[in-house]
């Protein structure tokens, strides 16, 4: 099947989500992850995995989904023929990625410094919370704890006192595009040099790069900004307003949509000289909000969407994830797919948000059993017979 990262190889040592995540996408792109297990399983793999309504026979949704396109062989590392075994494999890799806490894979001695003697082109990527320099890199990181490090929380909730993580991991999925952004970087630059190199991701870091031009515009004022909802610092009405059965968002950026909206709302006391320009609108935010407001929960939300996609006004339902995930664009865009169990069954997930015009062939294979593709990984990479594979059975190093 054509896939556009056929051919690349990759051994994947993450756990939870912060690095899974990424190497999900990547084998979802047509790469071989190669995912080398201790002989119990990684820790995913219990996650829900005895939760009648989220998982299959014992494995869970995260899994399932985070390990779709993905090989398990389980090897223990912490002995050294284990280490030996993937030394082997890491000559015939392109990439190593982990997500384990600062420190583990120079312990195991598995780090850049180890394996680029081994194969000088490999690639290896770390995803910690904090990096793997400076005075917090040992601090213990889970997504909200990167989430209110990095600044997000303060500005997320309706006001200061009461600060909200996103509702999404977003410190631990921004670990994961940071890493896949870094791991194709480096690929591109070993095309000019022919070497590898180690490339270091902290999950703070991308929670600090995140802030973007809110950083800036702290750096120019000096003022923390705080929570303000779902409305905006600058356009208005920028919000969202409960309908008779739901809640809908407009978000008016330009003028031009402000007079479209008065079309729709028909209503004299918003047809104000004043607000027909964004200055008037900021100044008299908490009146124009409120009576758009009122109106809305006049109606149900089929009835006010209607109306404003008619004067392309930029609006949308609030979704739960049924309605979401039955959007008929989102099935269009192929963003809900099949996700298989090894023993047939299966259930649904989200889909690649890739899409490419002449290398677009998604495919997606079923999250591996433990240690499922062990021997044939071993055998077809390493050459390695019944004997040999029994062999290290016996002596614990692979399962």
């Amino acid at each position: 099947m054509n896939k556009p990262l056929s051919g690349l190889r990759i051994l994947d040592l993450t756990h939870i989500l912060s690095g899974p995540f990424g190497t999900m996408t990547l084998a979802d792109l047509g790469a071989e992850v190669i995912k080398i297990e201790p002989l119990e399983g990684e820790r995913t793999r219990r996650l829900l995995a005895d939760d009648p309504n989220h998982s299959i026979d014992g494995m869970g949704a995260y899994f399932i989904n985070l390990n779709r396109n993905k090989k398990s062989v389980a090897i223990d590392l912490k002995g050294d023929a284990g280490r030996r075994l993937f030394y082997e494999l890491a000559k015939k890799a392109d990439i190593v990625f982990d997500n384990f806490s600062v420190g583990v894979t120079t312990k195991l001695k598995i780090d850049y410094a180890h394996l680029s003697t081994i194969n000088p082109r490999i690639i290896t990527c770390s995803v910690s919370g904090f990096g793997s320099d400076g005075p917090g890199r040992h601090r213990t990181a889970f997504d909200q704890v990167v989430q209110a490090y990095g600044g997000s929380m303060s500005v997320t909730g309706d006001d200061a006192k009461h600060p909200l993580r996103a509702g999404l991991p977003i410190a631990d999925l921004g670990g994961s595009f940071y890493g896949m952004i870094g791991v194709l970087t480096a690929l591109y630059e070993r095309e000019r040099s022919g070497k590898g190199q180690h490339v270091d991701i902290s999950m703070l870091d991308g929670q600090i790069a995140m802030l973007s031009y809110m950083a800036t515009m702290y750096f120019l004022s000096g003022e923390d900004p705080e929570p303000i909802g779902n409305s905006h610092f600058v356009h208005v009405p920028y919000n969202s307003f409960k309908t008779q059965d739901g809640f809908i968002v407009i978000a008016i950026i330009f003028d031009q949509f402000w007079l479209d909206l008065l079309d729709v709302l028909d209503c004299d006391e918003l047809r104000h000289p004043e607000f027909n320009h964004q200055p008037g609108r900021l100044a008299n935010k908490a009146l124009i909000e409120s009576r758009i407001g009122e109106i809305f929960a006049t109606r149900n939300s089929n009835f006010w969407l209607e109306q404003l996609e008619a004067k392309r006004i930029p609006c949308a339902p609030v979704n739960t994830f049924s309605q979401a995930l039955s959007d008929p664009q989102v099935l269009h865009r192929d963003m809900v797919v099949e996700l298989g169990h090894p023993n047939g069954k299966s259930t649904k997930g989200p889909g690649l948000p890739v899409k490419l015009s002449r290398t677009n062939a998604a495919a997606f294979t079923p999250a591996p059993l433990l240690g499922q593709h062990t021997d044939a990984v071993l055998s077809e990479l390493l050459d390695y017979n019944d004997d040999d594979l029994a062999a290290l059975r016996k002596d614990g190093v692979i399962g």
